[in-house]
């Protein structure tokens, strides 16, 4: 891609005449086996990589590449008329593609290749142009129409049909002869009148010998690592666009003037390959890694160990020499520090709007001694009025807040003002998070049978349950290891994973079901992979040695497409929108729900602090608080204490209720003194007004009342008069207390009588 004030840009098609890099030819000349020295590189059929399983068609030695055929036998197939694929497999004759006779037209009289419903491309024009009538009655009446040249039969020996045009090939063979890139004439020619025991094949003979080098690499490169399939057929036109680039080496030029070169017609995925072809080169020319990677202004993170092939941070929009090399090492020490590469990347944008807004300034900083805090008081205004109250506001500041104390304590720079620091009050307020659970008319629609049948991929649904059940990360649960099970001395099983998150191996209990599903995707993942793989959901293309998990968005695309086809909808009819992560959110909230003590619940999310985990006791909270306001609830004189929920001490009442239960619970109430009062009747609650209590307490109540008559008793008997009064009180409360819970409970019980 051609960038204005880049004089290393070329336009594509029109390569910049450089040399390759010093030392590159004899690194490739040590690097590249004899076996793939060749300009015309074979392969056995059966090589998992360039090769693949044998076609179905009984007798025929070539891979299948669609539907279980060969690419010769599915053509074949295609334009057979609709007969069945069984059929046409149990009736084919073996016969390669390239060594049978083609199909001539079926005008009476035309001998030219058939193209399109049996014509030719000239009757097939003519007719299309008719308005595409009835075909067999057309080609009835149509005539056949006089040639447009000298009458020749094709090169290949064993076909009869005339030449197309100019060319020596009759339509047929003209198009793959092109297709291949359009090789020698005569080898082509051989190679389709003695094709050879079905060998795939590569022909880099048209590339110039620097660039066929490369490619050679390049190709055993792949065929070594047997990560992913490679047909020829789809390296064919990518040889011709290579050979039409005019250039003798792929670090001729930047890896934006490739992937800007027009792609072949036919040719499908042009830009990784080309990407990944280049880097391969690169690296064995100059080497991998932070040597490599760190002078660059983008930096490709595949050179780092990271494997996401085309991920890169880019530190290209930071204008300051001194503030780019700060921000690099600032990076590199996040990535060191096993920081995600998306967190780093963050970090380095954050920094270089930061260099962008200096650098617009009418007397821009030369240095980090000009960035003082008003400077960093005024870009937090700007910040504010741009994008108050969106995600990537608190990104911004705290990325650049994280820049600044990594250069600071570091000492990369001491020309740093003391007082150029971002505060906590500086960071946007984060609002109040709310628990994101799933209704449970949502879940209940998810977890319907029927509905987790329609997922007709078992490992799509096996995430699914294990999100809900065990509340995993999709990044956890997406790379869980093969050897995921584990049980203790007792025989129960627990999933063991790595949170991704948190950096380290976790464990959560799993029902026997969930057990046995998972045993039965290990079935699965073991035909497939005869030999073993070290995830338990492989990727299910690009993985020959299934060594790459599935990736969370592969998952997300399915779950989609699952939701949309179960039509589940929300309490307003509208169809639901959910994420992965919701099921962690409702998983966390039904087991605080269940009274499951909120230490365990920490456990199970495997929370670094109990904070994450309060979230979600807030909705426990709330239906705890409808219990206590339909509870009865008496004081010391046995009268009904009522607390409006809606009324305006309705929050305040519930925090001291919470307040007191925890803190001043009696063996027979709770007591609704605030803690900052001192209590002015000693332990006499009974006769206390800030003493409440309900039936669950009766059982108290009453044996305090019998040790209170005998008190009474006693001291009467002594003549402890004021004794005897002050505990005929405390039993005439008793009395009241009693009979109103009791009768409170009777009603209950009638109420519950009729309505059964």
């Amino acid at each position: 891609m051609n960038r204005p004030g880049n004089p290393d840009a070329a336009e594509p098609g029109r390569a910049r005449q450089c040399r390759a890099p010093a030392g590159l030819l004899e690194k490739l000349m040590a690097a590249v086996r004899p076996d793939f020295r060749a300009g015309n590189l074979t392969f056995d059929p059966r090589d998992p990589v360039f090769g693949g399983p044998p076609c179905a068609v009984s007798g025929c030695d070539r891979p299948h590449r669609r539907q279980g055929l060969c690419t010769s036998h599915w053509q074949r197939w295609r334009g057979s008329g609709g007969i069945s694929l069984a059929e046409f497999t149990a009736t084919a004759e073996p016969g390669w593609h390239g060594h049978l006779p083609l199909d001539s037209c079926v005008i009476v009289g035309c001998n030219y290749g058939a193209m399109g419903r049996g014509m030719c491309q000239r009757h097939f024009s003519r007719w299309y142009r008719a308005g595409c009538p009835d075909p067999e009655r057309w080609q009835a009446q149509a005539p056949p129409l006089a040639p447009d040249g000298p009458l020749r039969a094709c090169r290949i020996g064993y076909c009869s049909l005339w030449t197309r045009g100019t060319s020596v090939f009759c339509y047929g063979h003209d198009t793959r002869w092109k297709n291949n890139g359009r090789p020698d004439i005569d080898e082509f020619t051989a190679s389709c009148e003695n094709p050879g025991p079905g060998q795939e094949h590569i022909d880099l003979r048209q590339l110039p010998a620097g660039l066929r080098l490369e490619m050679q690499y390049v190709l055993q490169c792949r065929g070594d690592e047997q990560a992913a399939k490679l047909p020829p057929r789809e390296i064919h036109p990518f040889a011709a666009v290579l050979a039409g680039a005019g250039a003798s080496s792929l670090l001729e030029q930047p890896e934006e003037w490739w992937t800007a070169l027009s792609p072949p017609r036919k040719g499908r995925g042009w830009r990784p390959f080309i990407l990944d072809a280049r880097r391969r080169v690169e690296a064995l020319a100059f080497g991998a890694g932070w040597d490599t990677e760190y002078p660059r202004d983008i930096w490709r993170l595949c050179n780092l160990g990271v494997d996401q092939p085309e991920a890169t941070i880019s530190f290209a929009g930071i204008p300051q020499p001194w503030l780019r090399e700060l921000a690099k090492r600032y990076t590199r020490w996040q990535l060191a520090t096993g920081l995600s590469a998306s967190t780093a990347g963050s970090g380095a944008r954050a920094v270089a709007r930061f260099a962008a807004w200096l650098a617009a300034l009418p007397e821009p900083p030369d240095g980090l001694a000009g960035v003082t805090r008003p400077a960093l008081e005024r870009y937090l205004a700007v910040l504010q009025a741009e994008m108050g109250g969106q995600v990537r506001h608190s990104n911004y500041v705290g990325g650049l807040s994280g820049f600044l104390k990594a250069v600071r304590r570091h000492g990369w720079d001491g020309t740093l003002p003391a007082t150029t620091a971002i505060y906590p009050e500086d960071l946007p307020p984060r609002g109040a998070r709310l628990p994101r659970g799933l209704a449970a008319h949502v879940m209940a629609q998810v977890e319907q049978p029927g509905n987790l049948a329609r997922q007709d991929n078992p490992a799509y649904r096996l995430i699914t349950l294990i999100l809900i059940r065990c509340g995993l990360r999709i990044s956890s649960a997406a790379g869980l290891a093969f050897d995921c099970t584990v049980t203790d001395a007792d025989g129960a099983p627990y999933l063991r994973y790595y949170n991704t998150k948190m950096k380290r191996e976790a464990l959560v209990p799993v029902d026997d079901e969930l057990f046995r599903l998972i045993g039965e995707q290990k079935q699965r993942v073991l035909r497939r992979f005869p030999a073993g793989a070290p995830v338990l959901f492989p990727r299910q293309n690009g993985n020959l040695n299934g060594r790459r998990p599935m990736s969370g968005s592969t998952y997300r695309d399915a779950l989609y497409r699952w939701l949309k086809d179960c039509d589940i909808r929300d309490e307003h009819g509208q169809p639901v929108h959910l994420t992965p992560h919701q099921w962690r959110h409702t998983l966390g909230t039904v087991l605080i729900n269940r009274d499951v003590p909120q230490h365990v619940v920490q456990k199970i999310l495997d929370h670094d602090s109990p904070l994450m985990t309060a979230l979600y006791a807030q909705l426990s909270d709330k239906t705890v608080r409808e219990h206590w306001e339909r509870s009865r609830k008496v004081n010391a004189e046995g009268q009904p204490v009522q607390i409006s929920p809606d009324g305006p001490l309705g929050d305040a009442a519930w925090a001291k209720q919470q307040l007191s239960r925890a803190t001043q619970a009696l063996p027979n109430g709770y007591c609704q003194l605030p803690l900052v009062k001192t209590c002015p009747h000693a332990n006499s609650c009974l006769t206390c007004p800030m003493f409440v209590t309900t039936a669950e307490f009766l059982p108290q109540h009453h044996a305090q009342r019998q040790a209170t008559l005998q008190i009474i008793t006693a001291a009467e008997a002594s003549g402890h008069a004021r004794v005897a009064e002050m505990n005929r009180q405390v039993a005439g409360n008793l009395d009241k207390i009693i009979a109103t819970l009791e009768a409170e409970g009777q009603d209950e019980k009638e109420t519950a009588a009729g309505a059964s």
